[in-house]
């Protein structure tokens, strides 16, 4: 029998196909990288995915678990074929329990309903990447995403209780618990996350869960210099002062959303830094008071606190539509994910501004810098014409060099996008001495490597 029908034995007509056109649809997500699958599965219950891994296994299949493919380093592209398992259907929210502080989801959860069923009874889940409309809790878990408040609250690997997996062979496990903390062994819940899908596939999460601060204030500050940036996040943390989110816009940044969005009207300065402060009235009050004290002693131009849910809810919004307004800009140029996601040890974000904007100089690459500044993580997007040869020559050089520049000031390549297929070369750099710790890691759950092959590790 045709593995085709087999497939479609298990899960039925209506959800495996072999057809080229939709084969195409999931050959790709935000990387360059691209690969075209064998089959496209669509699981609805865990039974049906260990029986799909199961098959595989026997066959010697590459597995490739897949979300809603808006990842940035390739980690759900089928770079040696295989099967790709879309598992968005699986999309049930299944428990909430807010007297105990989780809830149990499927990995086709998107991360906005989590948290618009959670804000019913005054809780949220606290990783906050921008794509939260339509990114999914396995993806995030997949690649240990955070986002915008990671600063206070910590990555999704901080907010994940269990897991319920299927390994390489088809077998369920189970990992973690319900409780709020757990000394039982090894830590195999955190191991999961941030696999890349590398190790198994998961189908249910413990997800702990918080209660919404009672107040929160918005503080903006603006600057003529984006070195400063990196001098007033050492000053704010030196009064005490834990921001939920801690977010920079430099001068491109500011330019591309005032085209997308010219309501928010954000001012023409060199670099904004949007701050978020949560806590009980009276903390947030004094915490407000020791960041405009700090930006303004920083040398900051203005500072303002948003005075109206109307404001914050601007600025906000213009943070979390750069990566839309960059792609938006010109019709000829795309921005592809090179040289988008590193980080630093926050006292030398100085160095890194100005090693990117050296570095943007040197290429005559356009680069438009923002990120998660207060945990030391920064995005650069490249607006480059993708079918220019020399121009994406320049743009990929530009890249390893915003990289090699991280890694010398201590920092990383990998800080919340995930490895995937386009970091290999960076994580082996960055983690030579453990590197073959984790190739033996990836071995012993998966000795015939069907699951995700070619990312993280270059064995296919």
């Amino acid at each position: 029998m045709d593995i085709i029908d087999e497939l479609i034995q298990i899960v039925g007509q209506e959800r495996a196909s072999d057809d080229k056109t939709v084969l195409y649809a999931y050959s790709r997500d935000s990387s360059l990288i691209t690969g075209m699958p064998d089959y496209v599965v669509r699981p609805v219950s865990t039974e049906e995915v260990a029986k799909i891994v199961s098959l595989a296994s026997q066959r010697k299949i590459p597995i490739v678990p897949r979300g809603m493919g808006s990842g940035m380093e390739a980690g759900c592209v089928p770079v040696h074929g295989g099967i790709v398992l879309d598992l968005h259907n699986m999309d049930k929210i299944l428990e909430v329990n807010t007297d105990c502080l989780y809830a149990v989801v499927e990995p086709g959860v998107i991360h906005a309903n989590l948290n618009a069923r959670l804000a019913e009874q005054d809780f949220f889940f606290a990783p906050d990447p921008a794509s939260t409309d339509f990114c999914t809790i396995g993806g995030m878990i997949g690649t240990n995403a955070s986002g915008m408040t990671c600063l206070k609250y910590g990555d999704t690997r901080k907010s994940v209780l269990g897991l319920e997996v299927v390994l390489p062979d088809g077998t369920i496990i189970n990992t973690g618990s319900r409780t709020v903390k757990s000394d039982c062994g090894y830590d195999l819940t955190a191991l999961f996350v941030g696999a890349d899908g590398t190790l198994g596939v998961v189908t249910k999460a413990i997800l702990k869960v918080i209660p919404r601060p009672r107040t929160r204030a918005t503080v903006a500050a603006y600057f003529d210099e984006l070195e400063k940036i990196g001098e007033v996040v050492v000053a704010i943390f030196a009064t005490g002062v834990i921001p939920a989110a801690c977010e920079l816009l430099d001068r491109s940044a500011i330019k591309v959303i005032n085209q997308y969005k010219p309501e928010i009207a954000l001012p023409d300065v060199d670099a904004i830094l949007i701050i978020n402060l949560e806590g009980s009235a009276a903390a947030v009050e004094e915490e407000v008071a020791g960041v405009v004290s700090s930006c303004k002693k920083v040398g900051a131009i203005e500072v303002k606190t948003a005075a109206t849910r109307e404001e914050v809810d601007a600025l906000w919004a213009g943070r979390r539509s750069v990566g839309s307004a960059i792609y938006r800009l010109d019709p000829k140029r795309a921005s592809p994910n090179i040289g988008g996601d590193y980080g630093v040890p926050i006292k030398r974000l100085p160095e890194m501004l100005r090693e990117v904007r050296r570095i943007a100089e040197e290429s005559g690459i356009p680069m438009v810098a923002f990120g998660h500044v207060g945990d030391g993580n920064l995005h650069t997007h490249m607006p480059v014409n993708v079918l220019d040869e020399e121009e994406l020559a320049r743009a990929e050089k530009a890249g390893d060099a915003i990289y090699e520049a991280a890694l010398k000031l201590g920092g990383t390549a990998t800080p919340e996008h995930g490895i995937g297929a386009s970091k290999i070369r960076w994580v082996k750099e960055e983690s030579k001495s453990a590197y073959p710790l984790m190739l033996a890691i990836k071995k012993v759950f998966d000795p015939h490597n069907i699951m995700n092959p070619g990312k993280i590790f270059e064995i296919s």
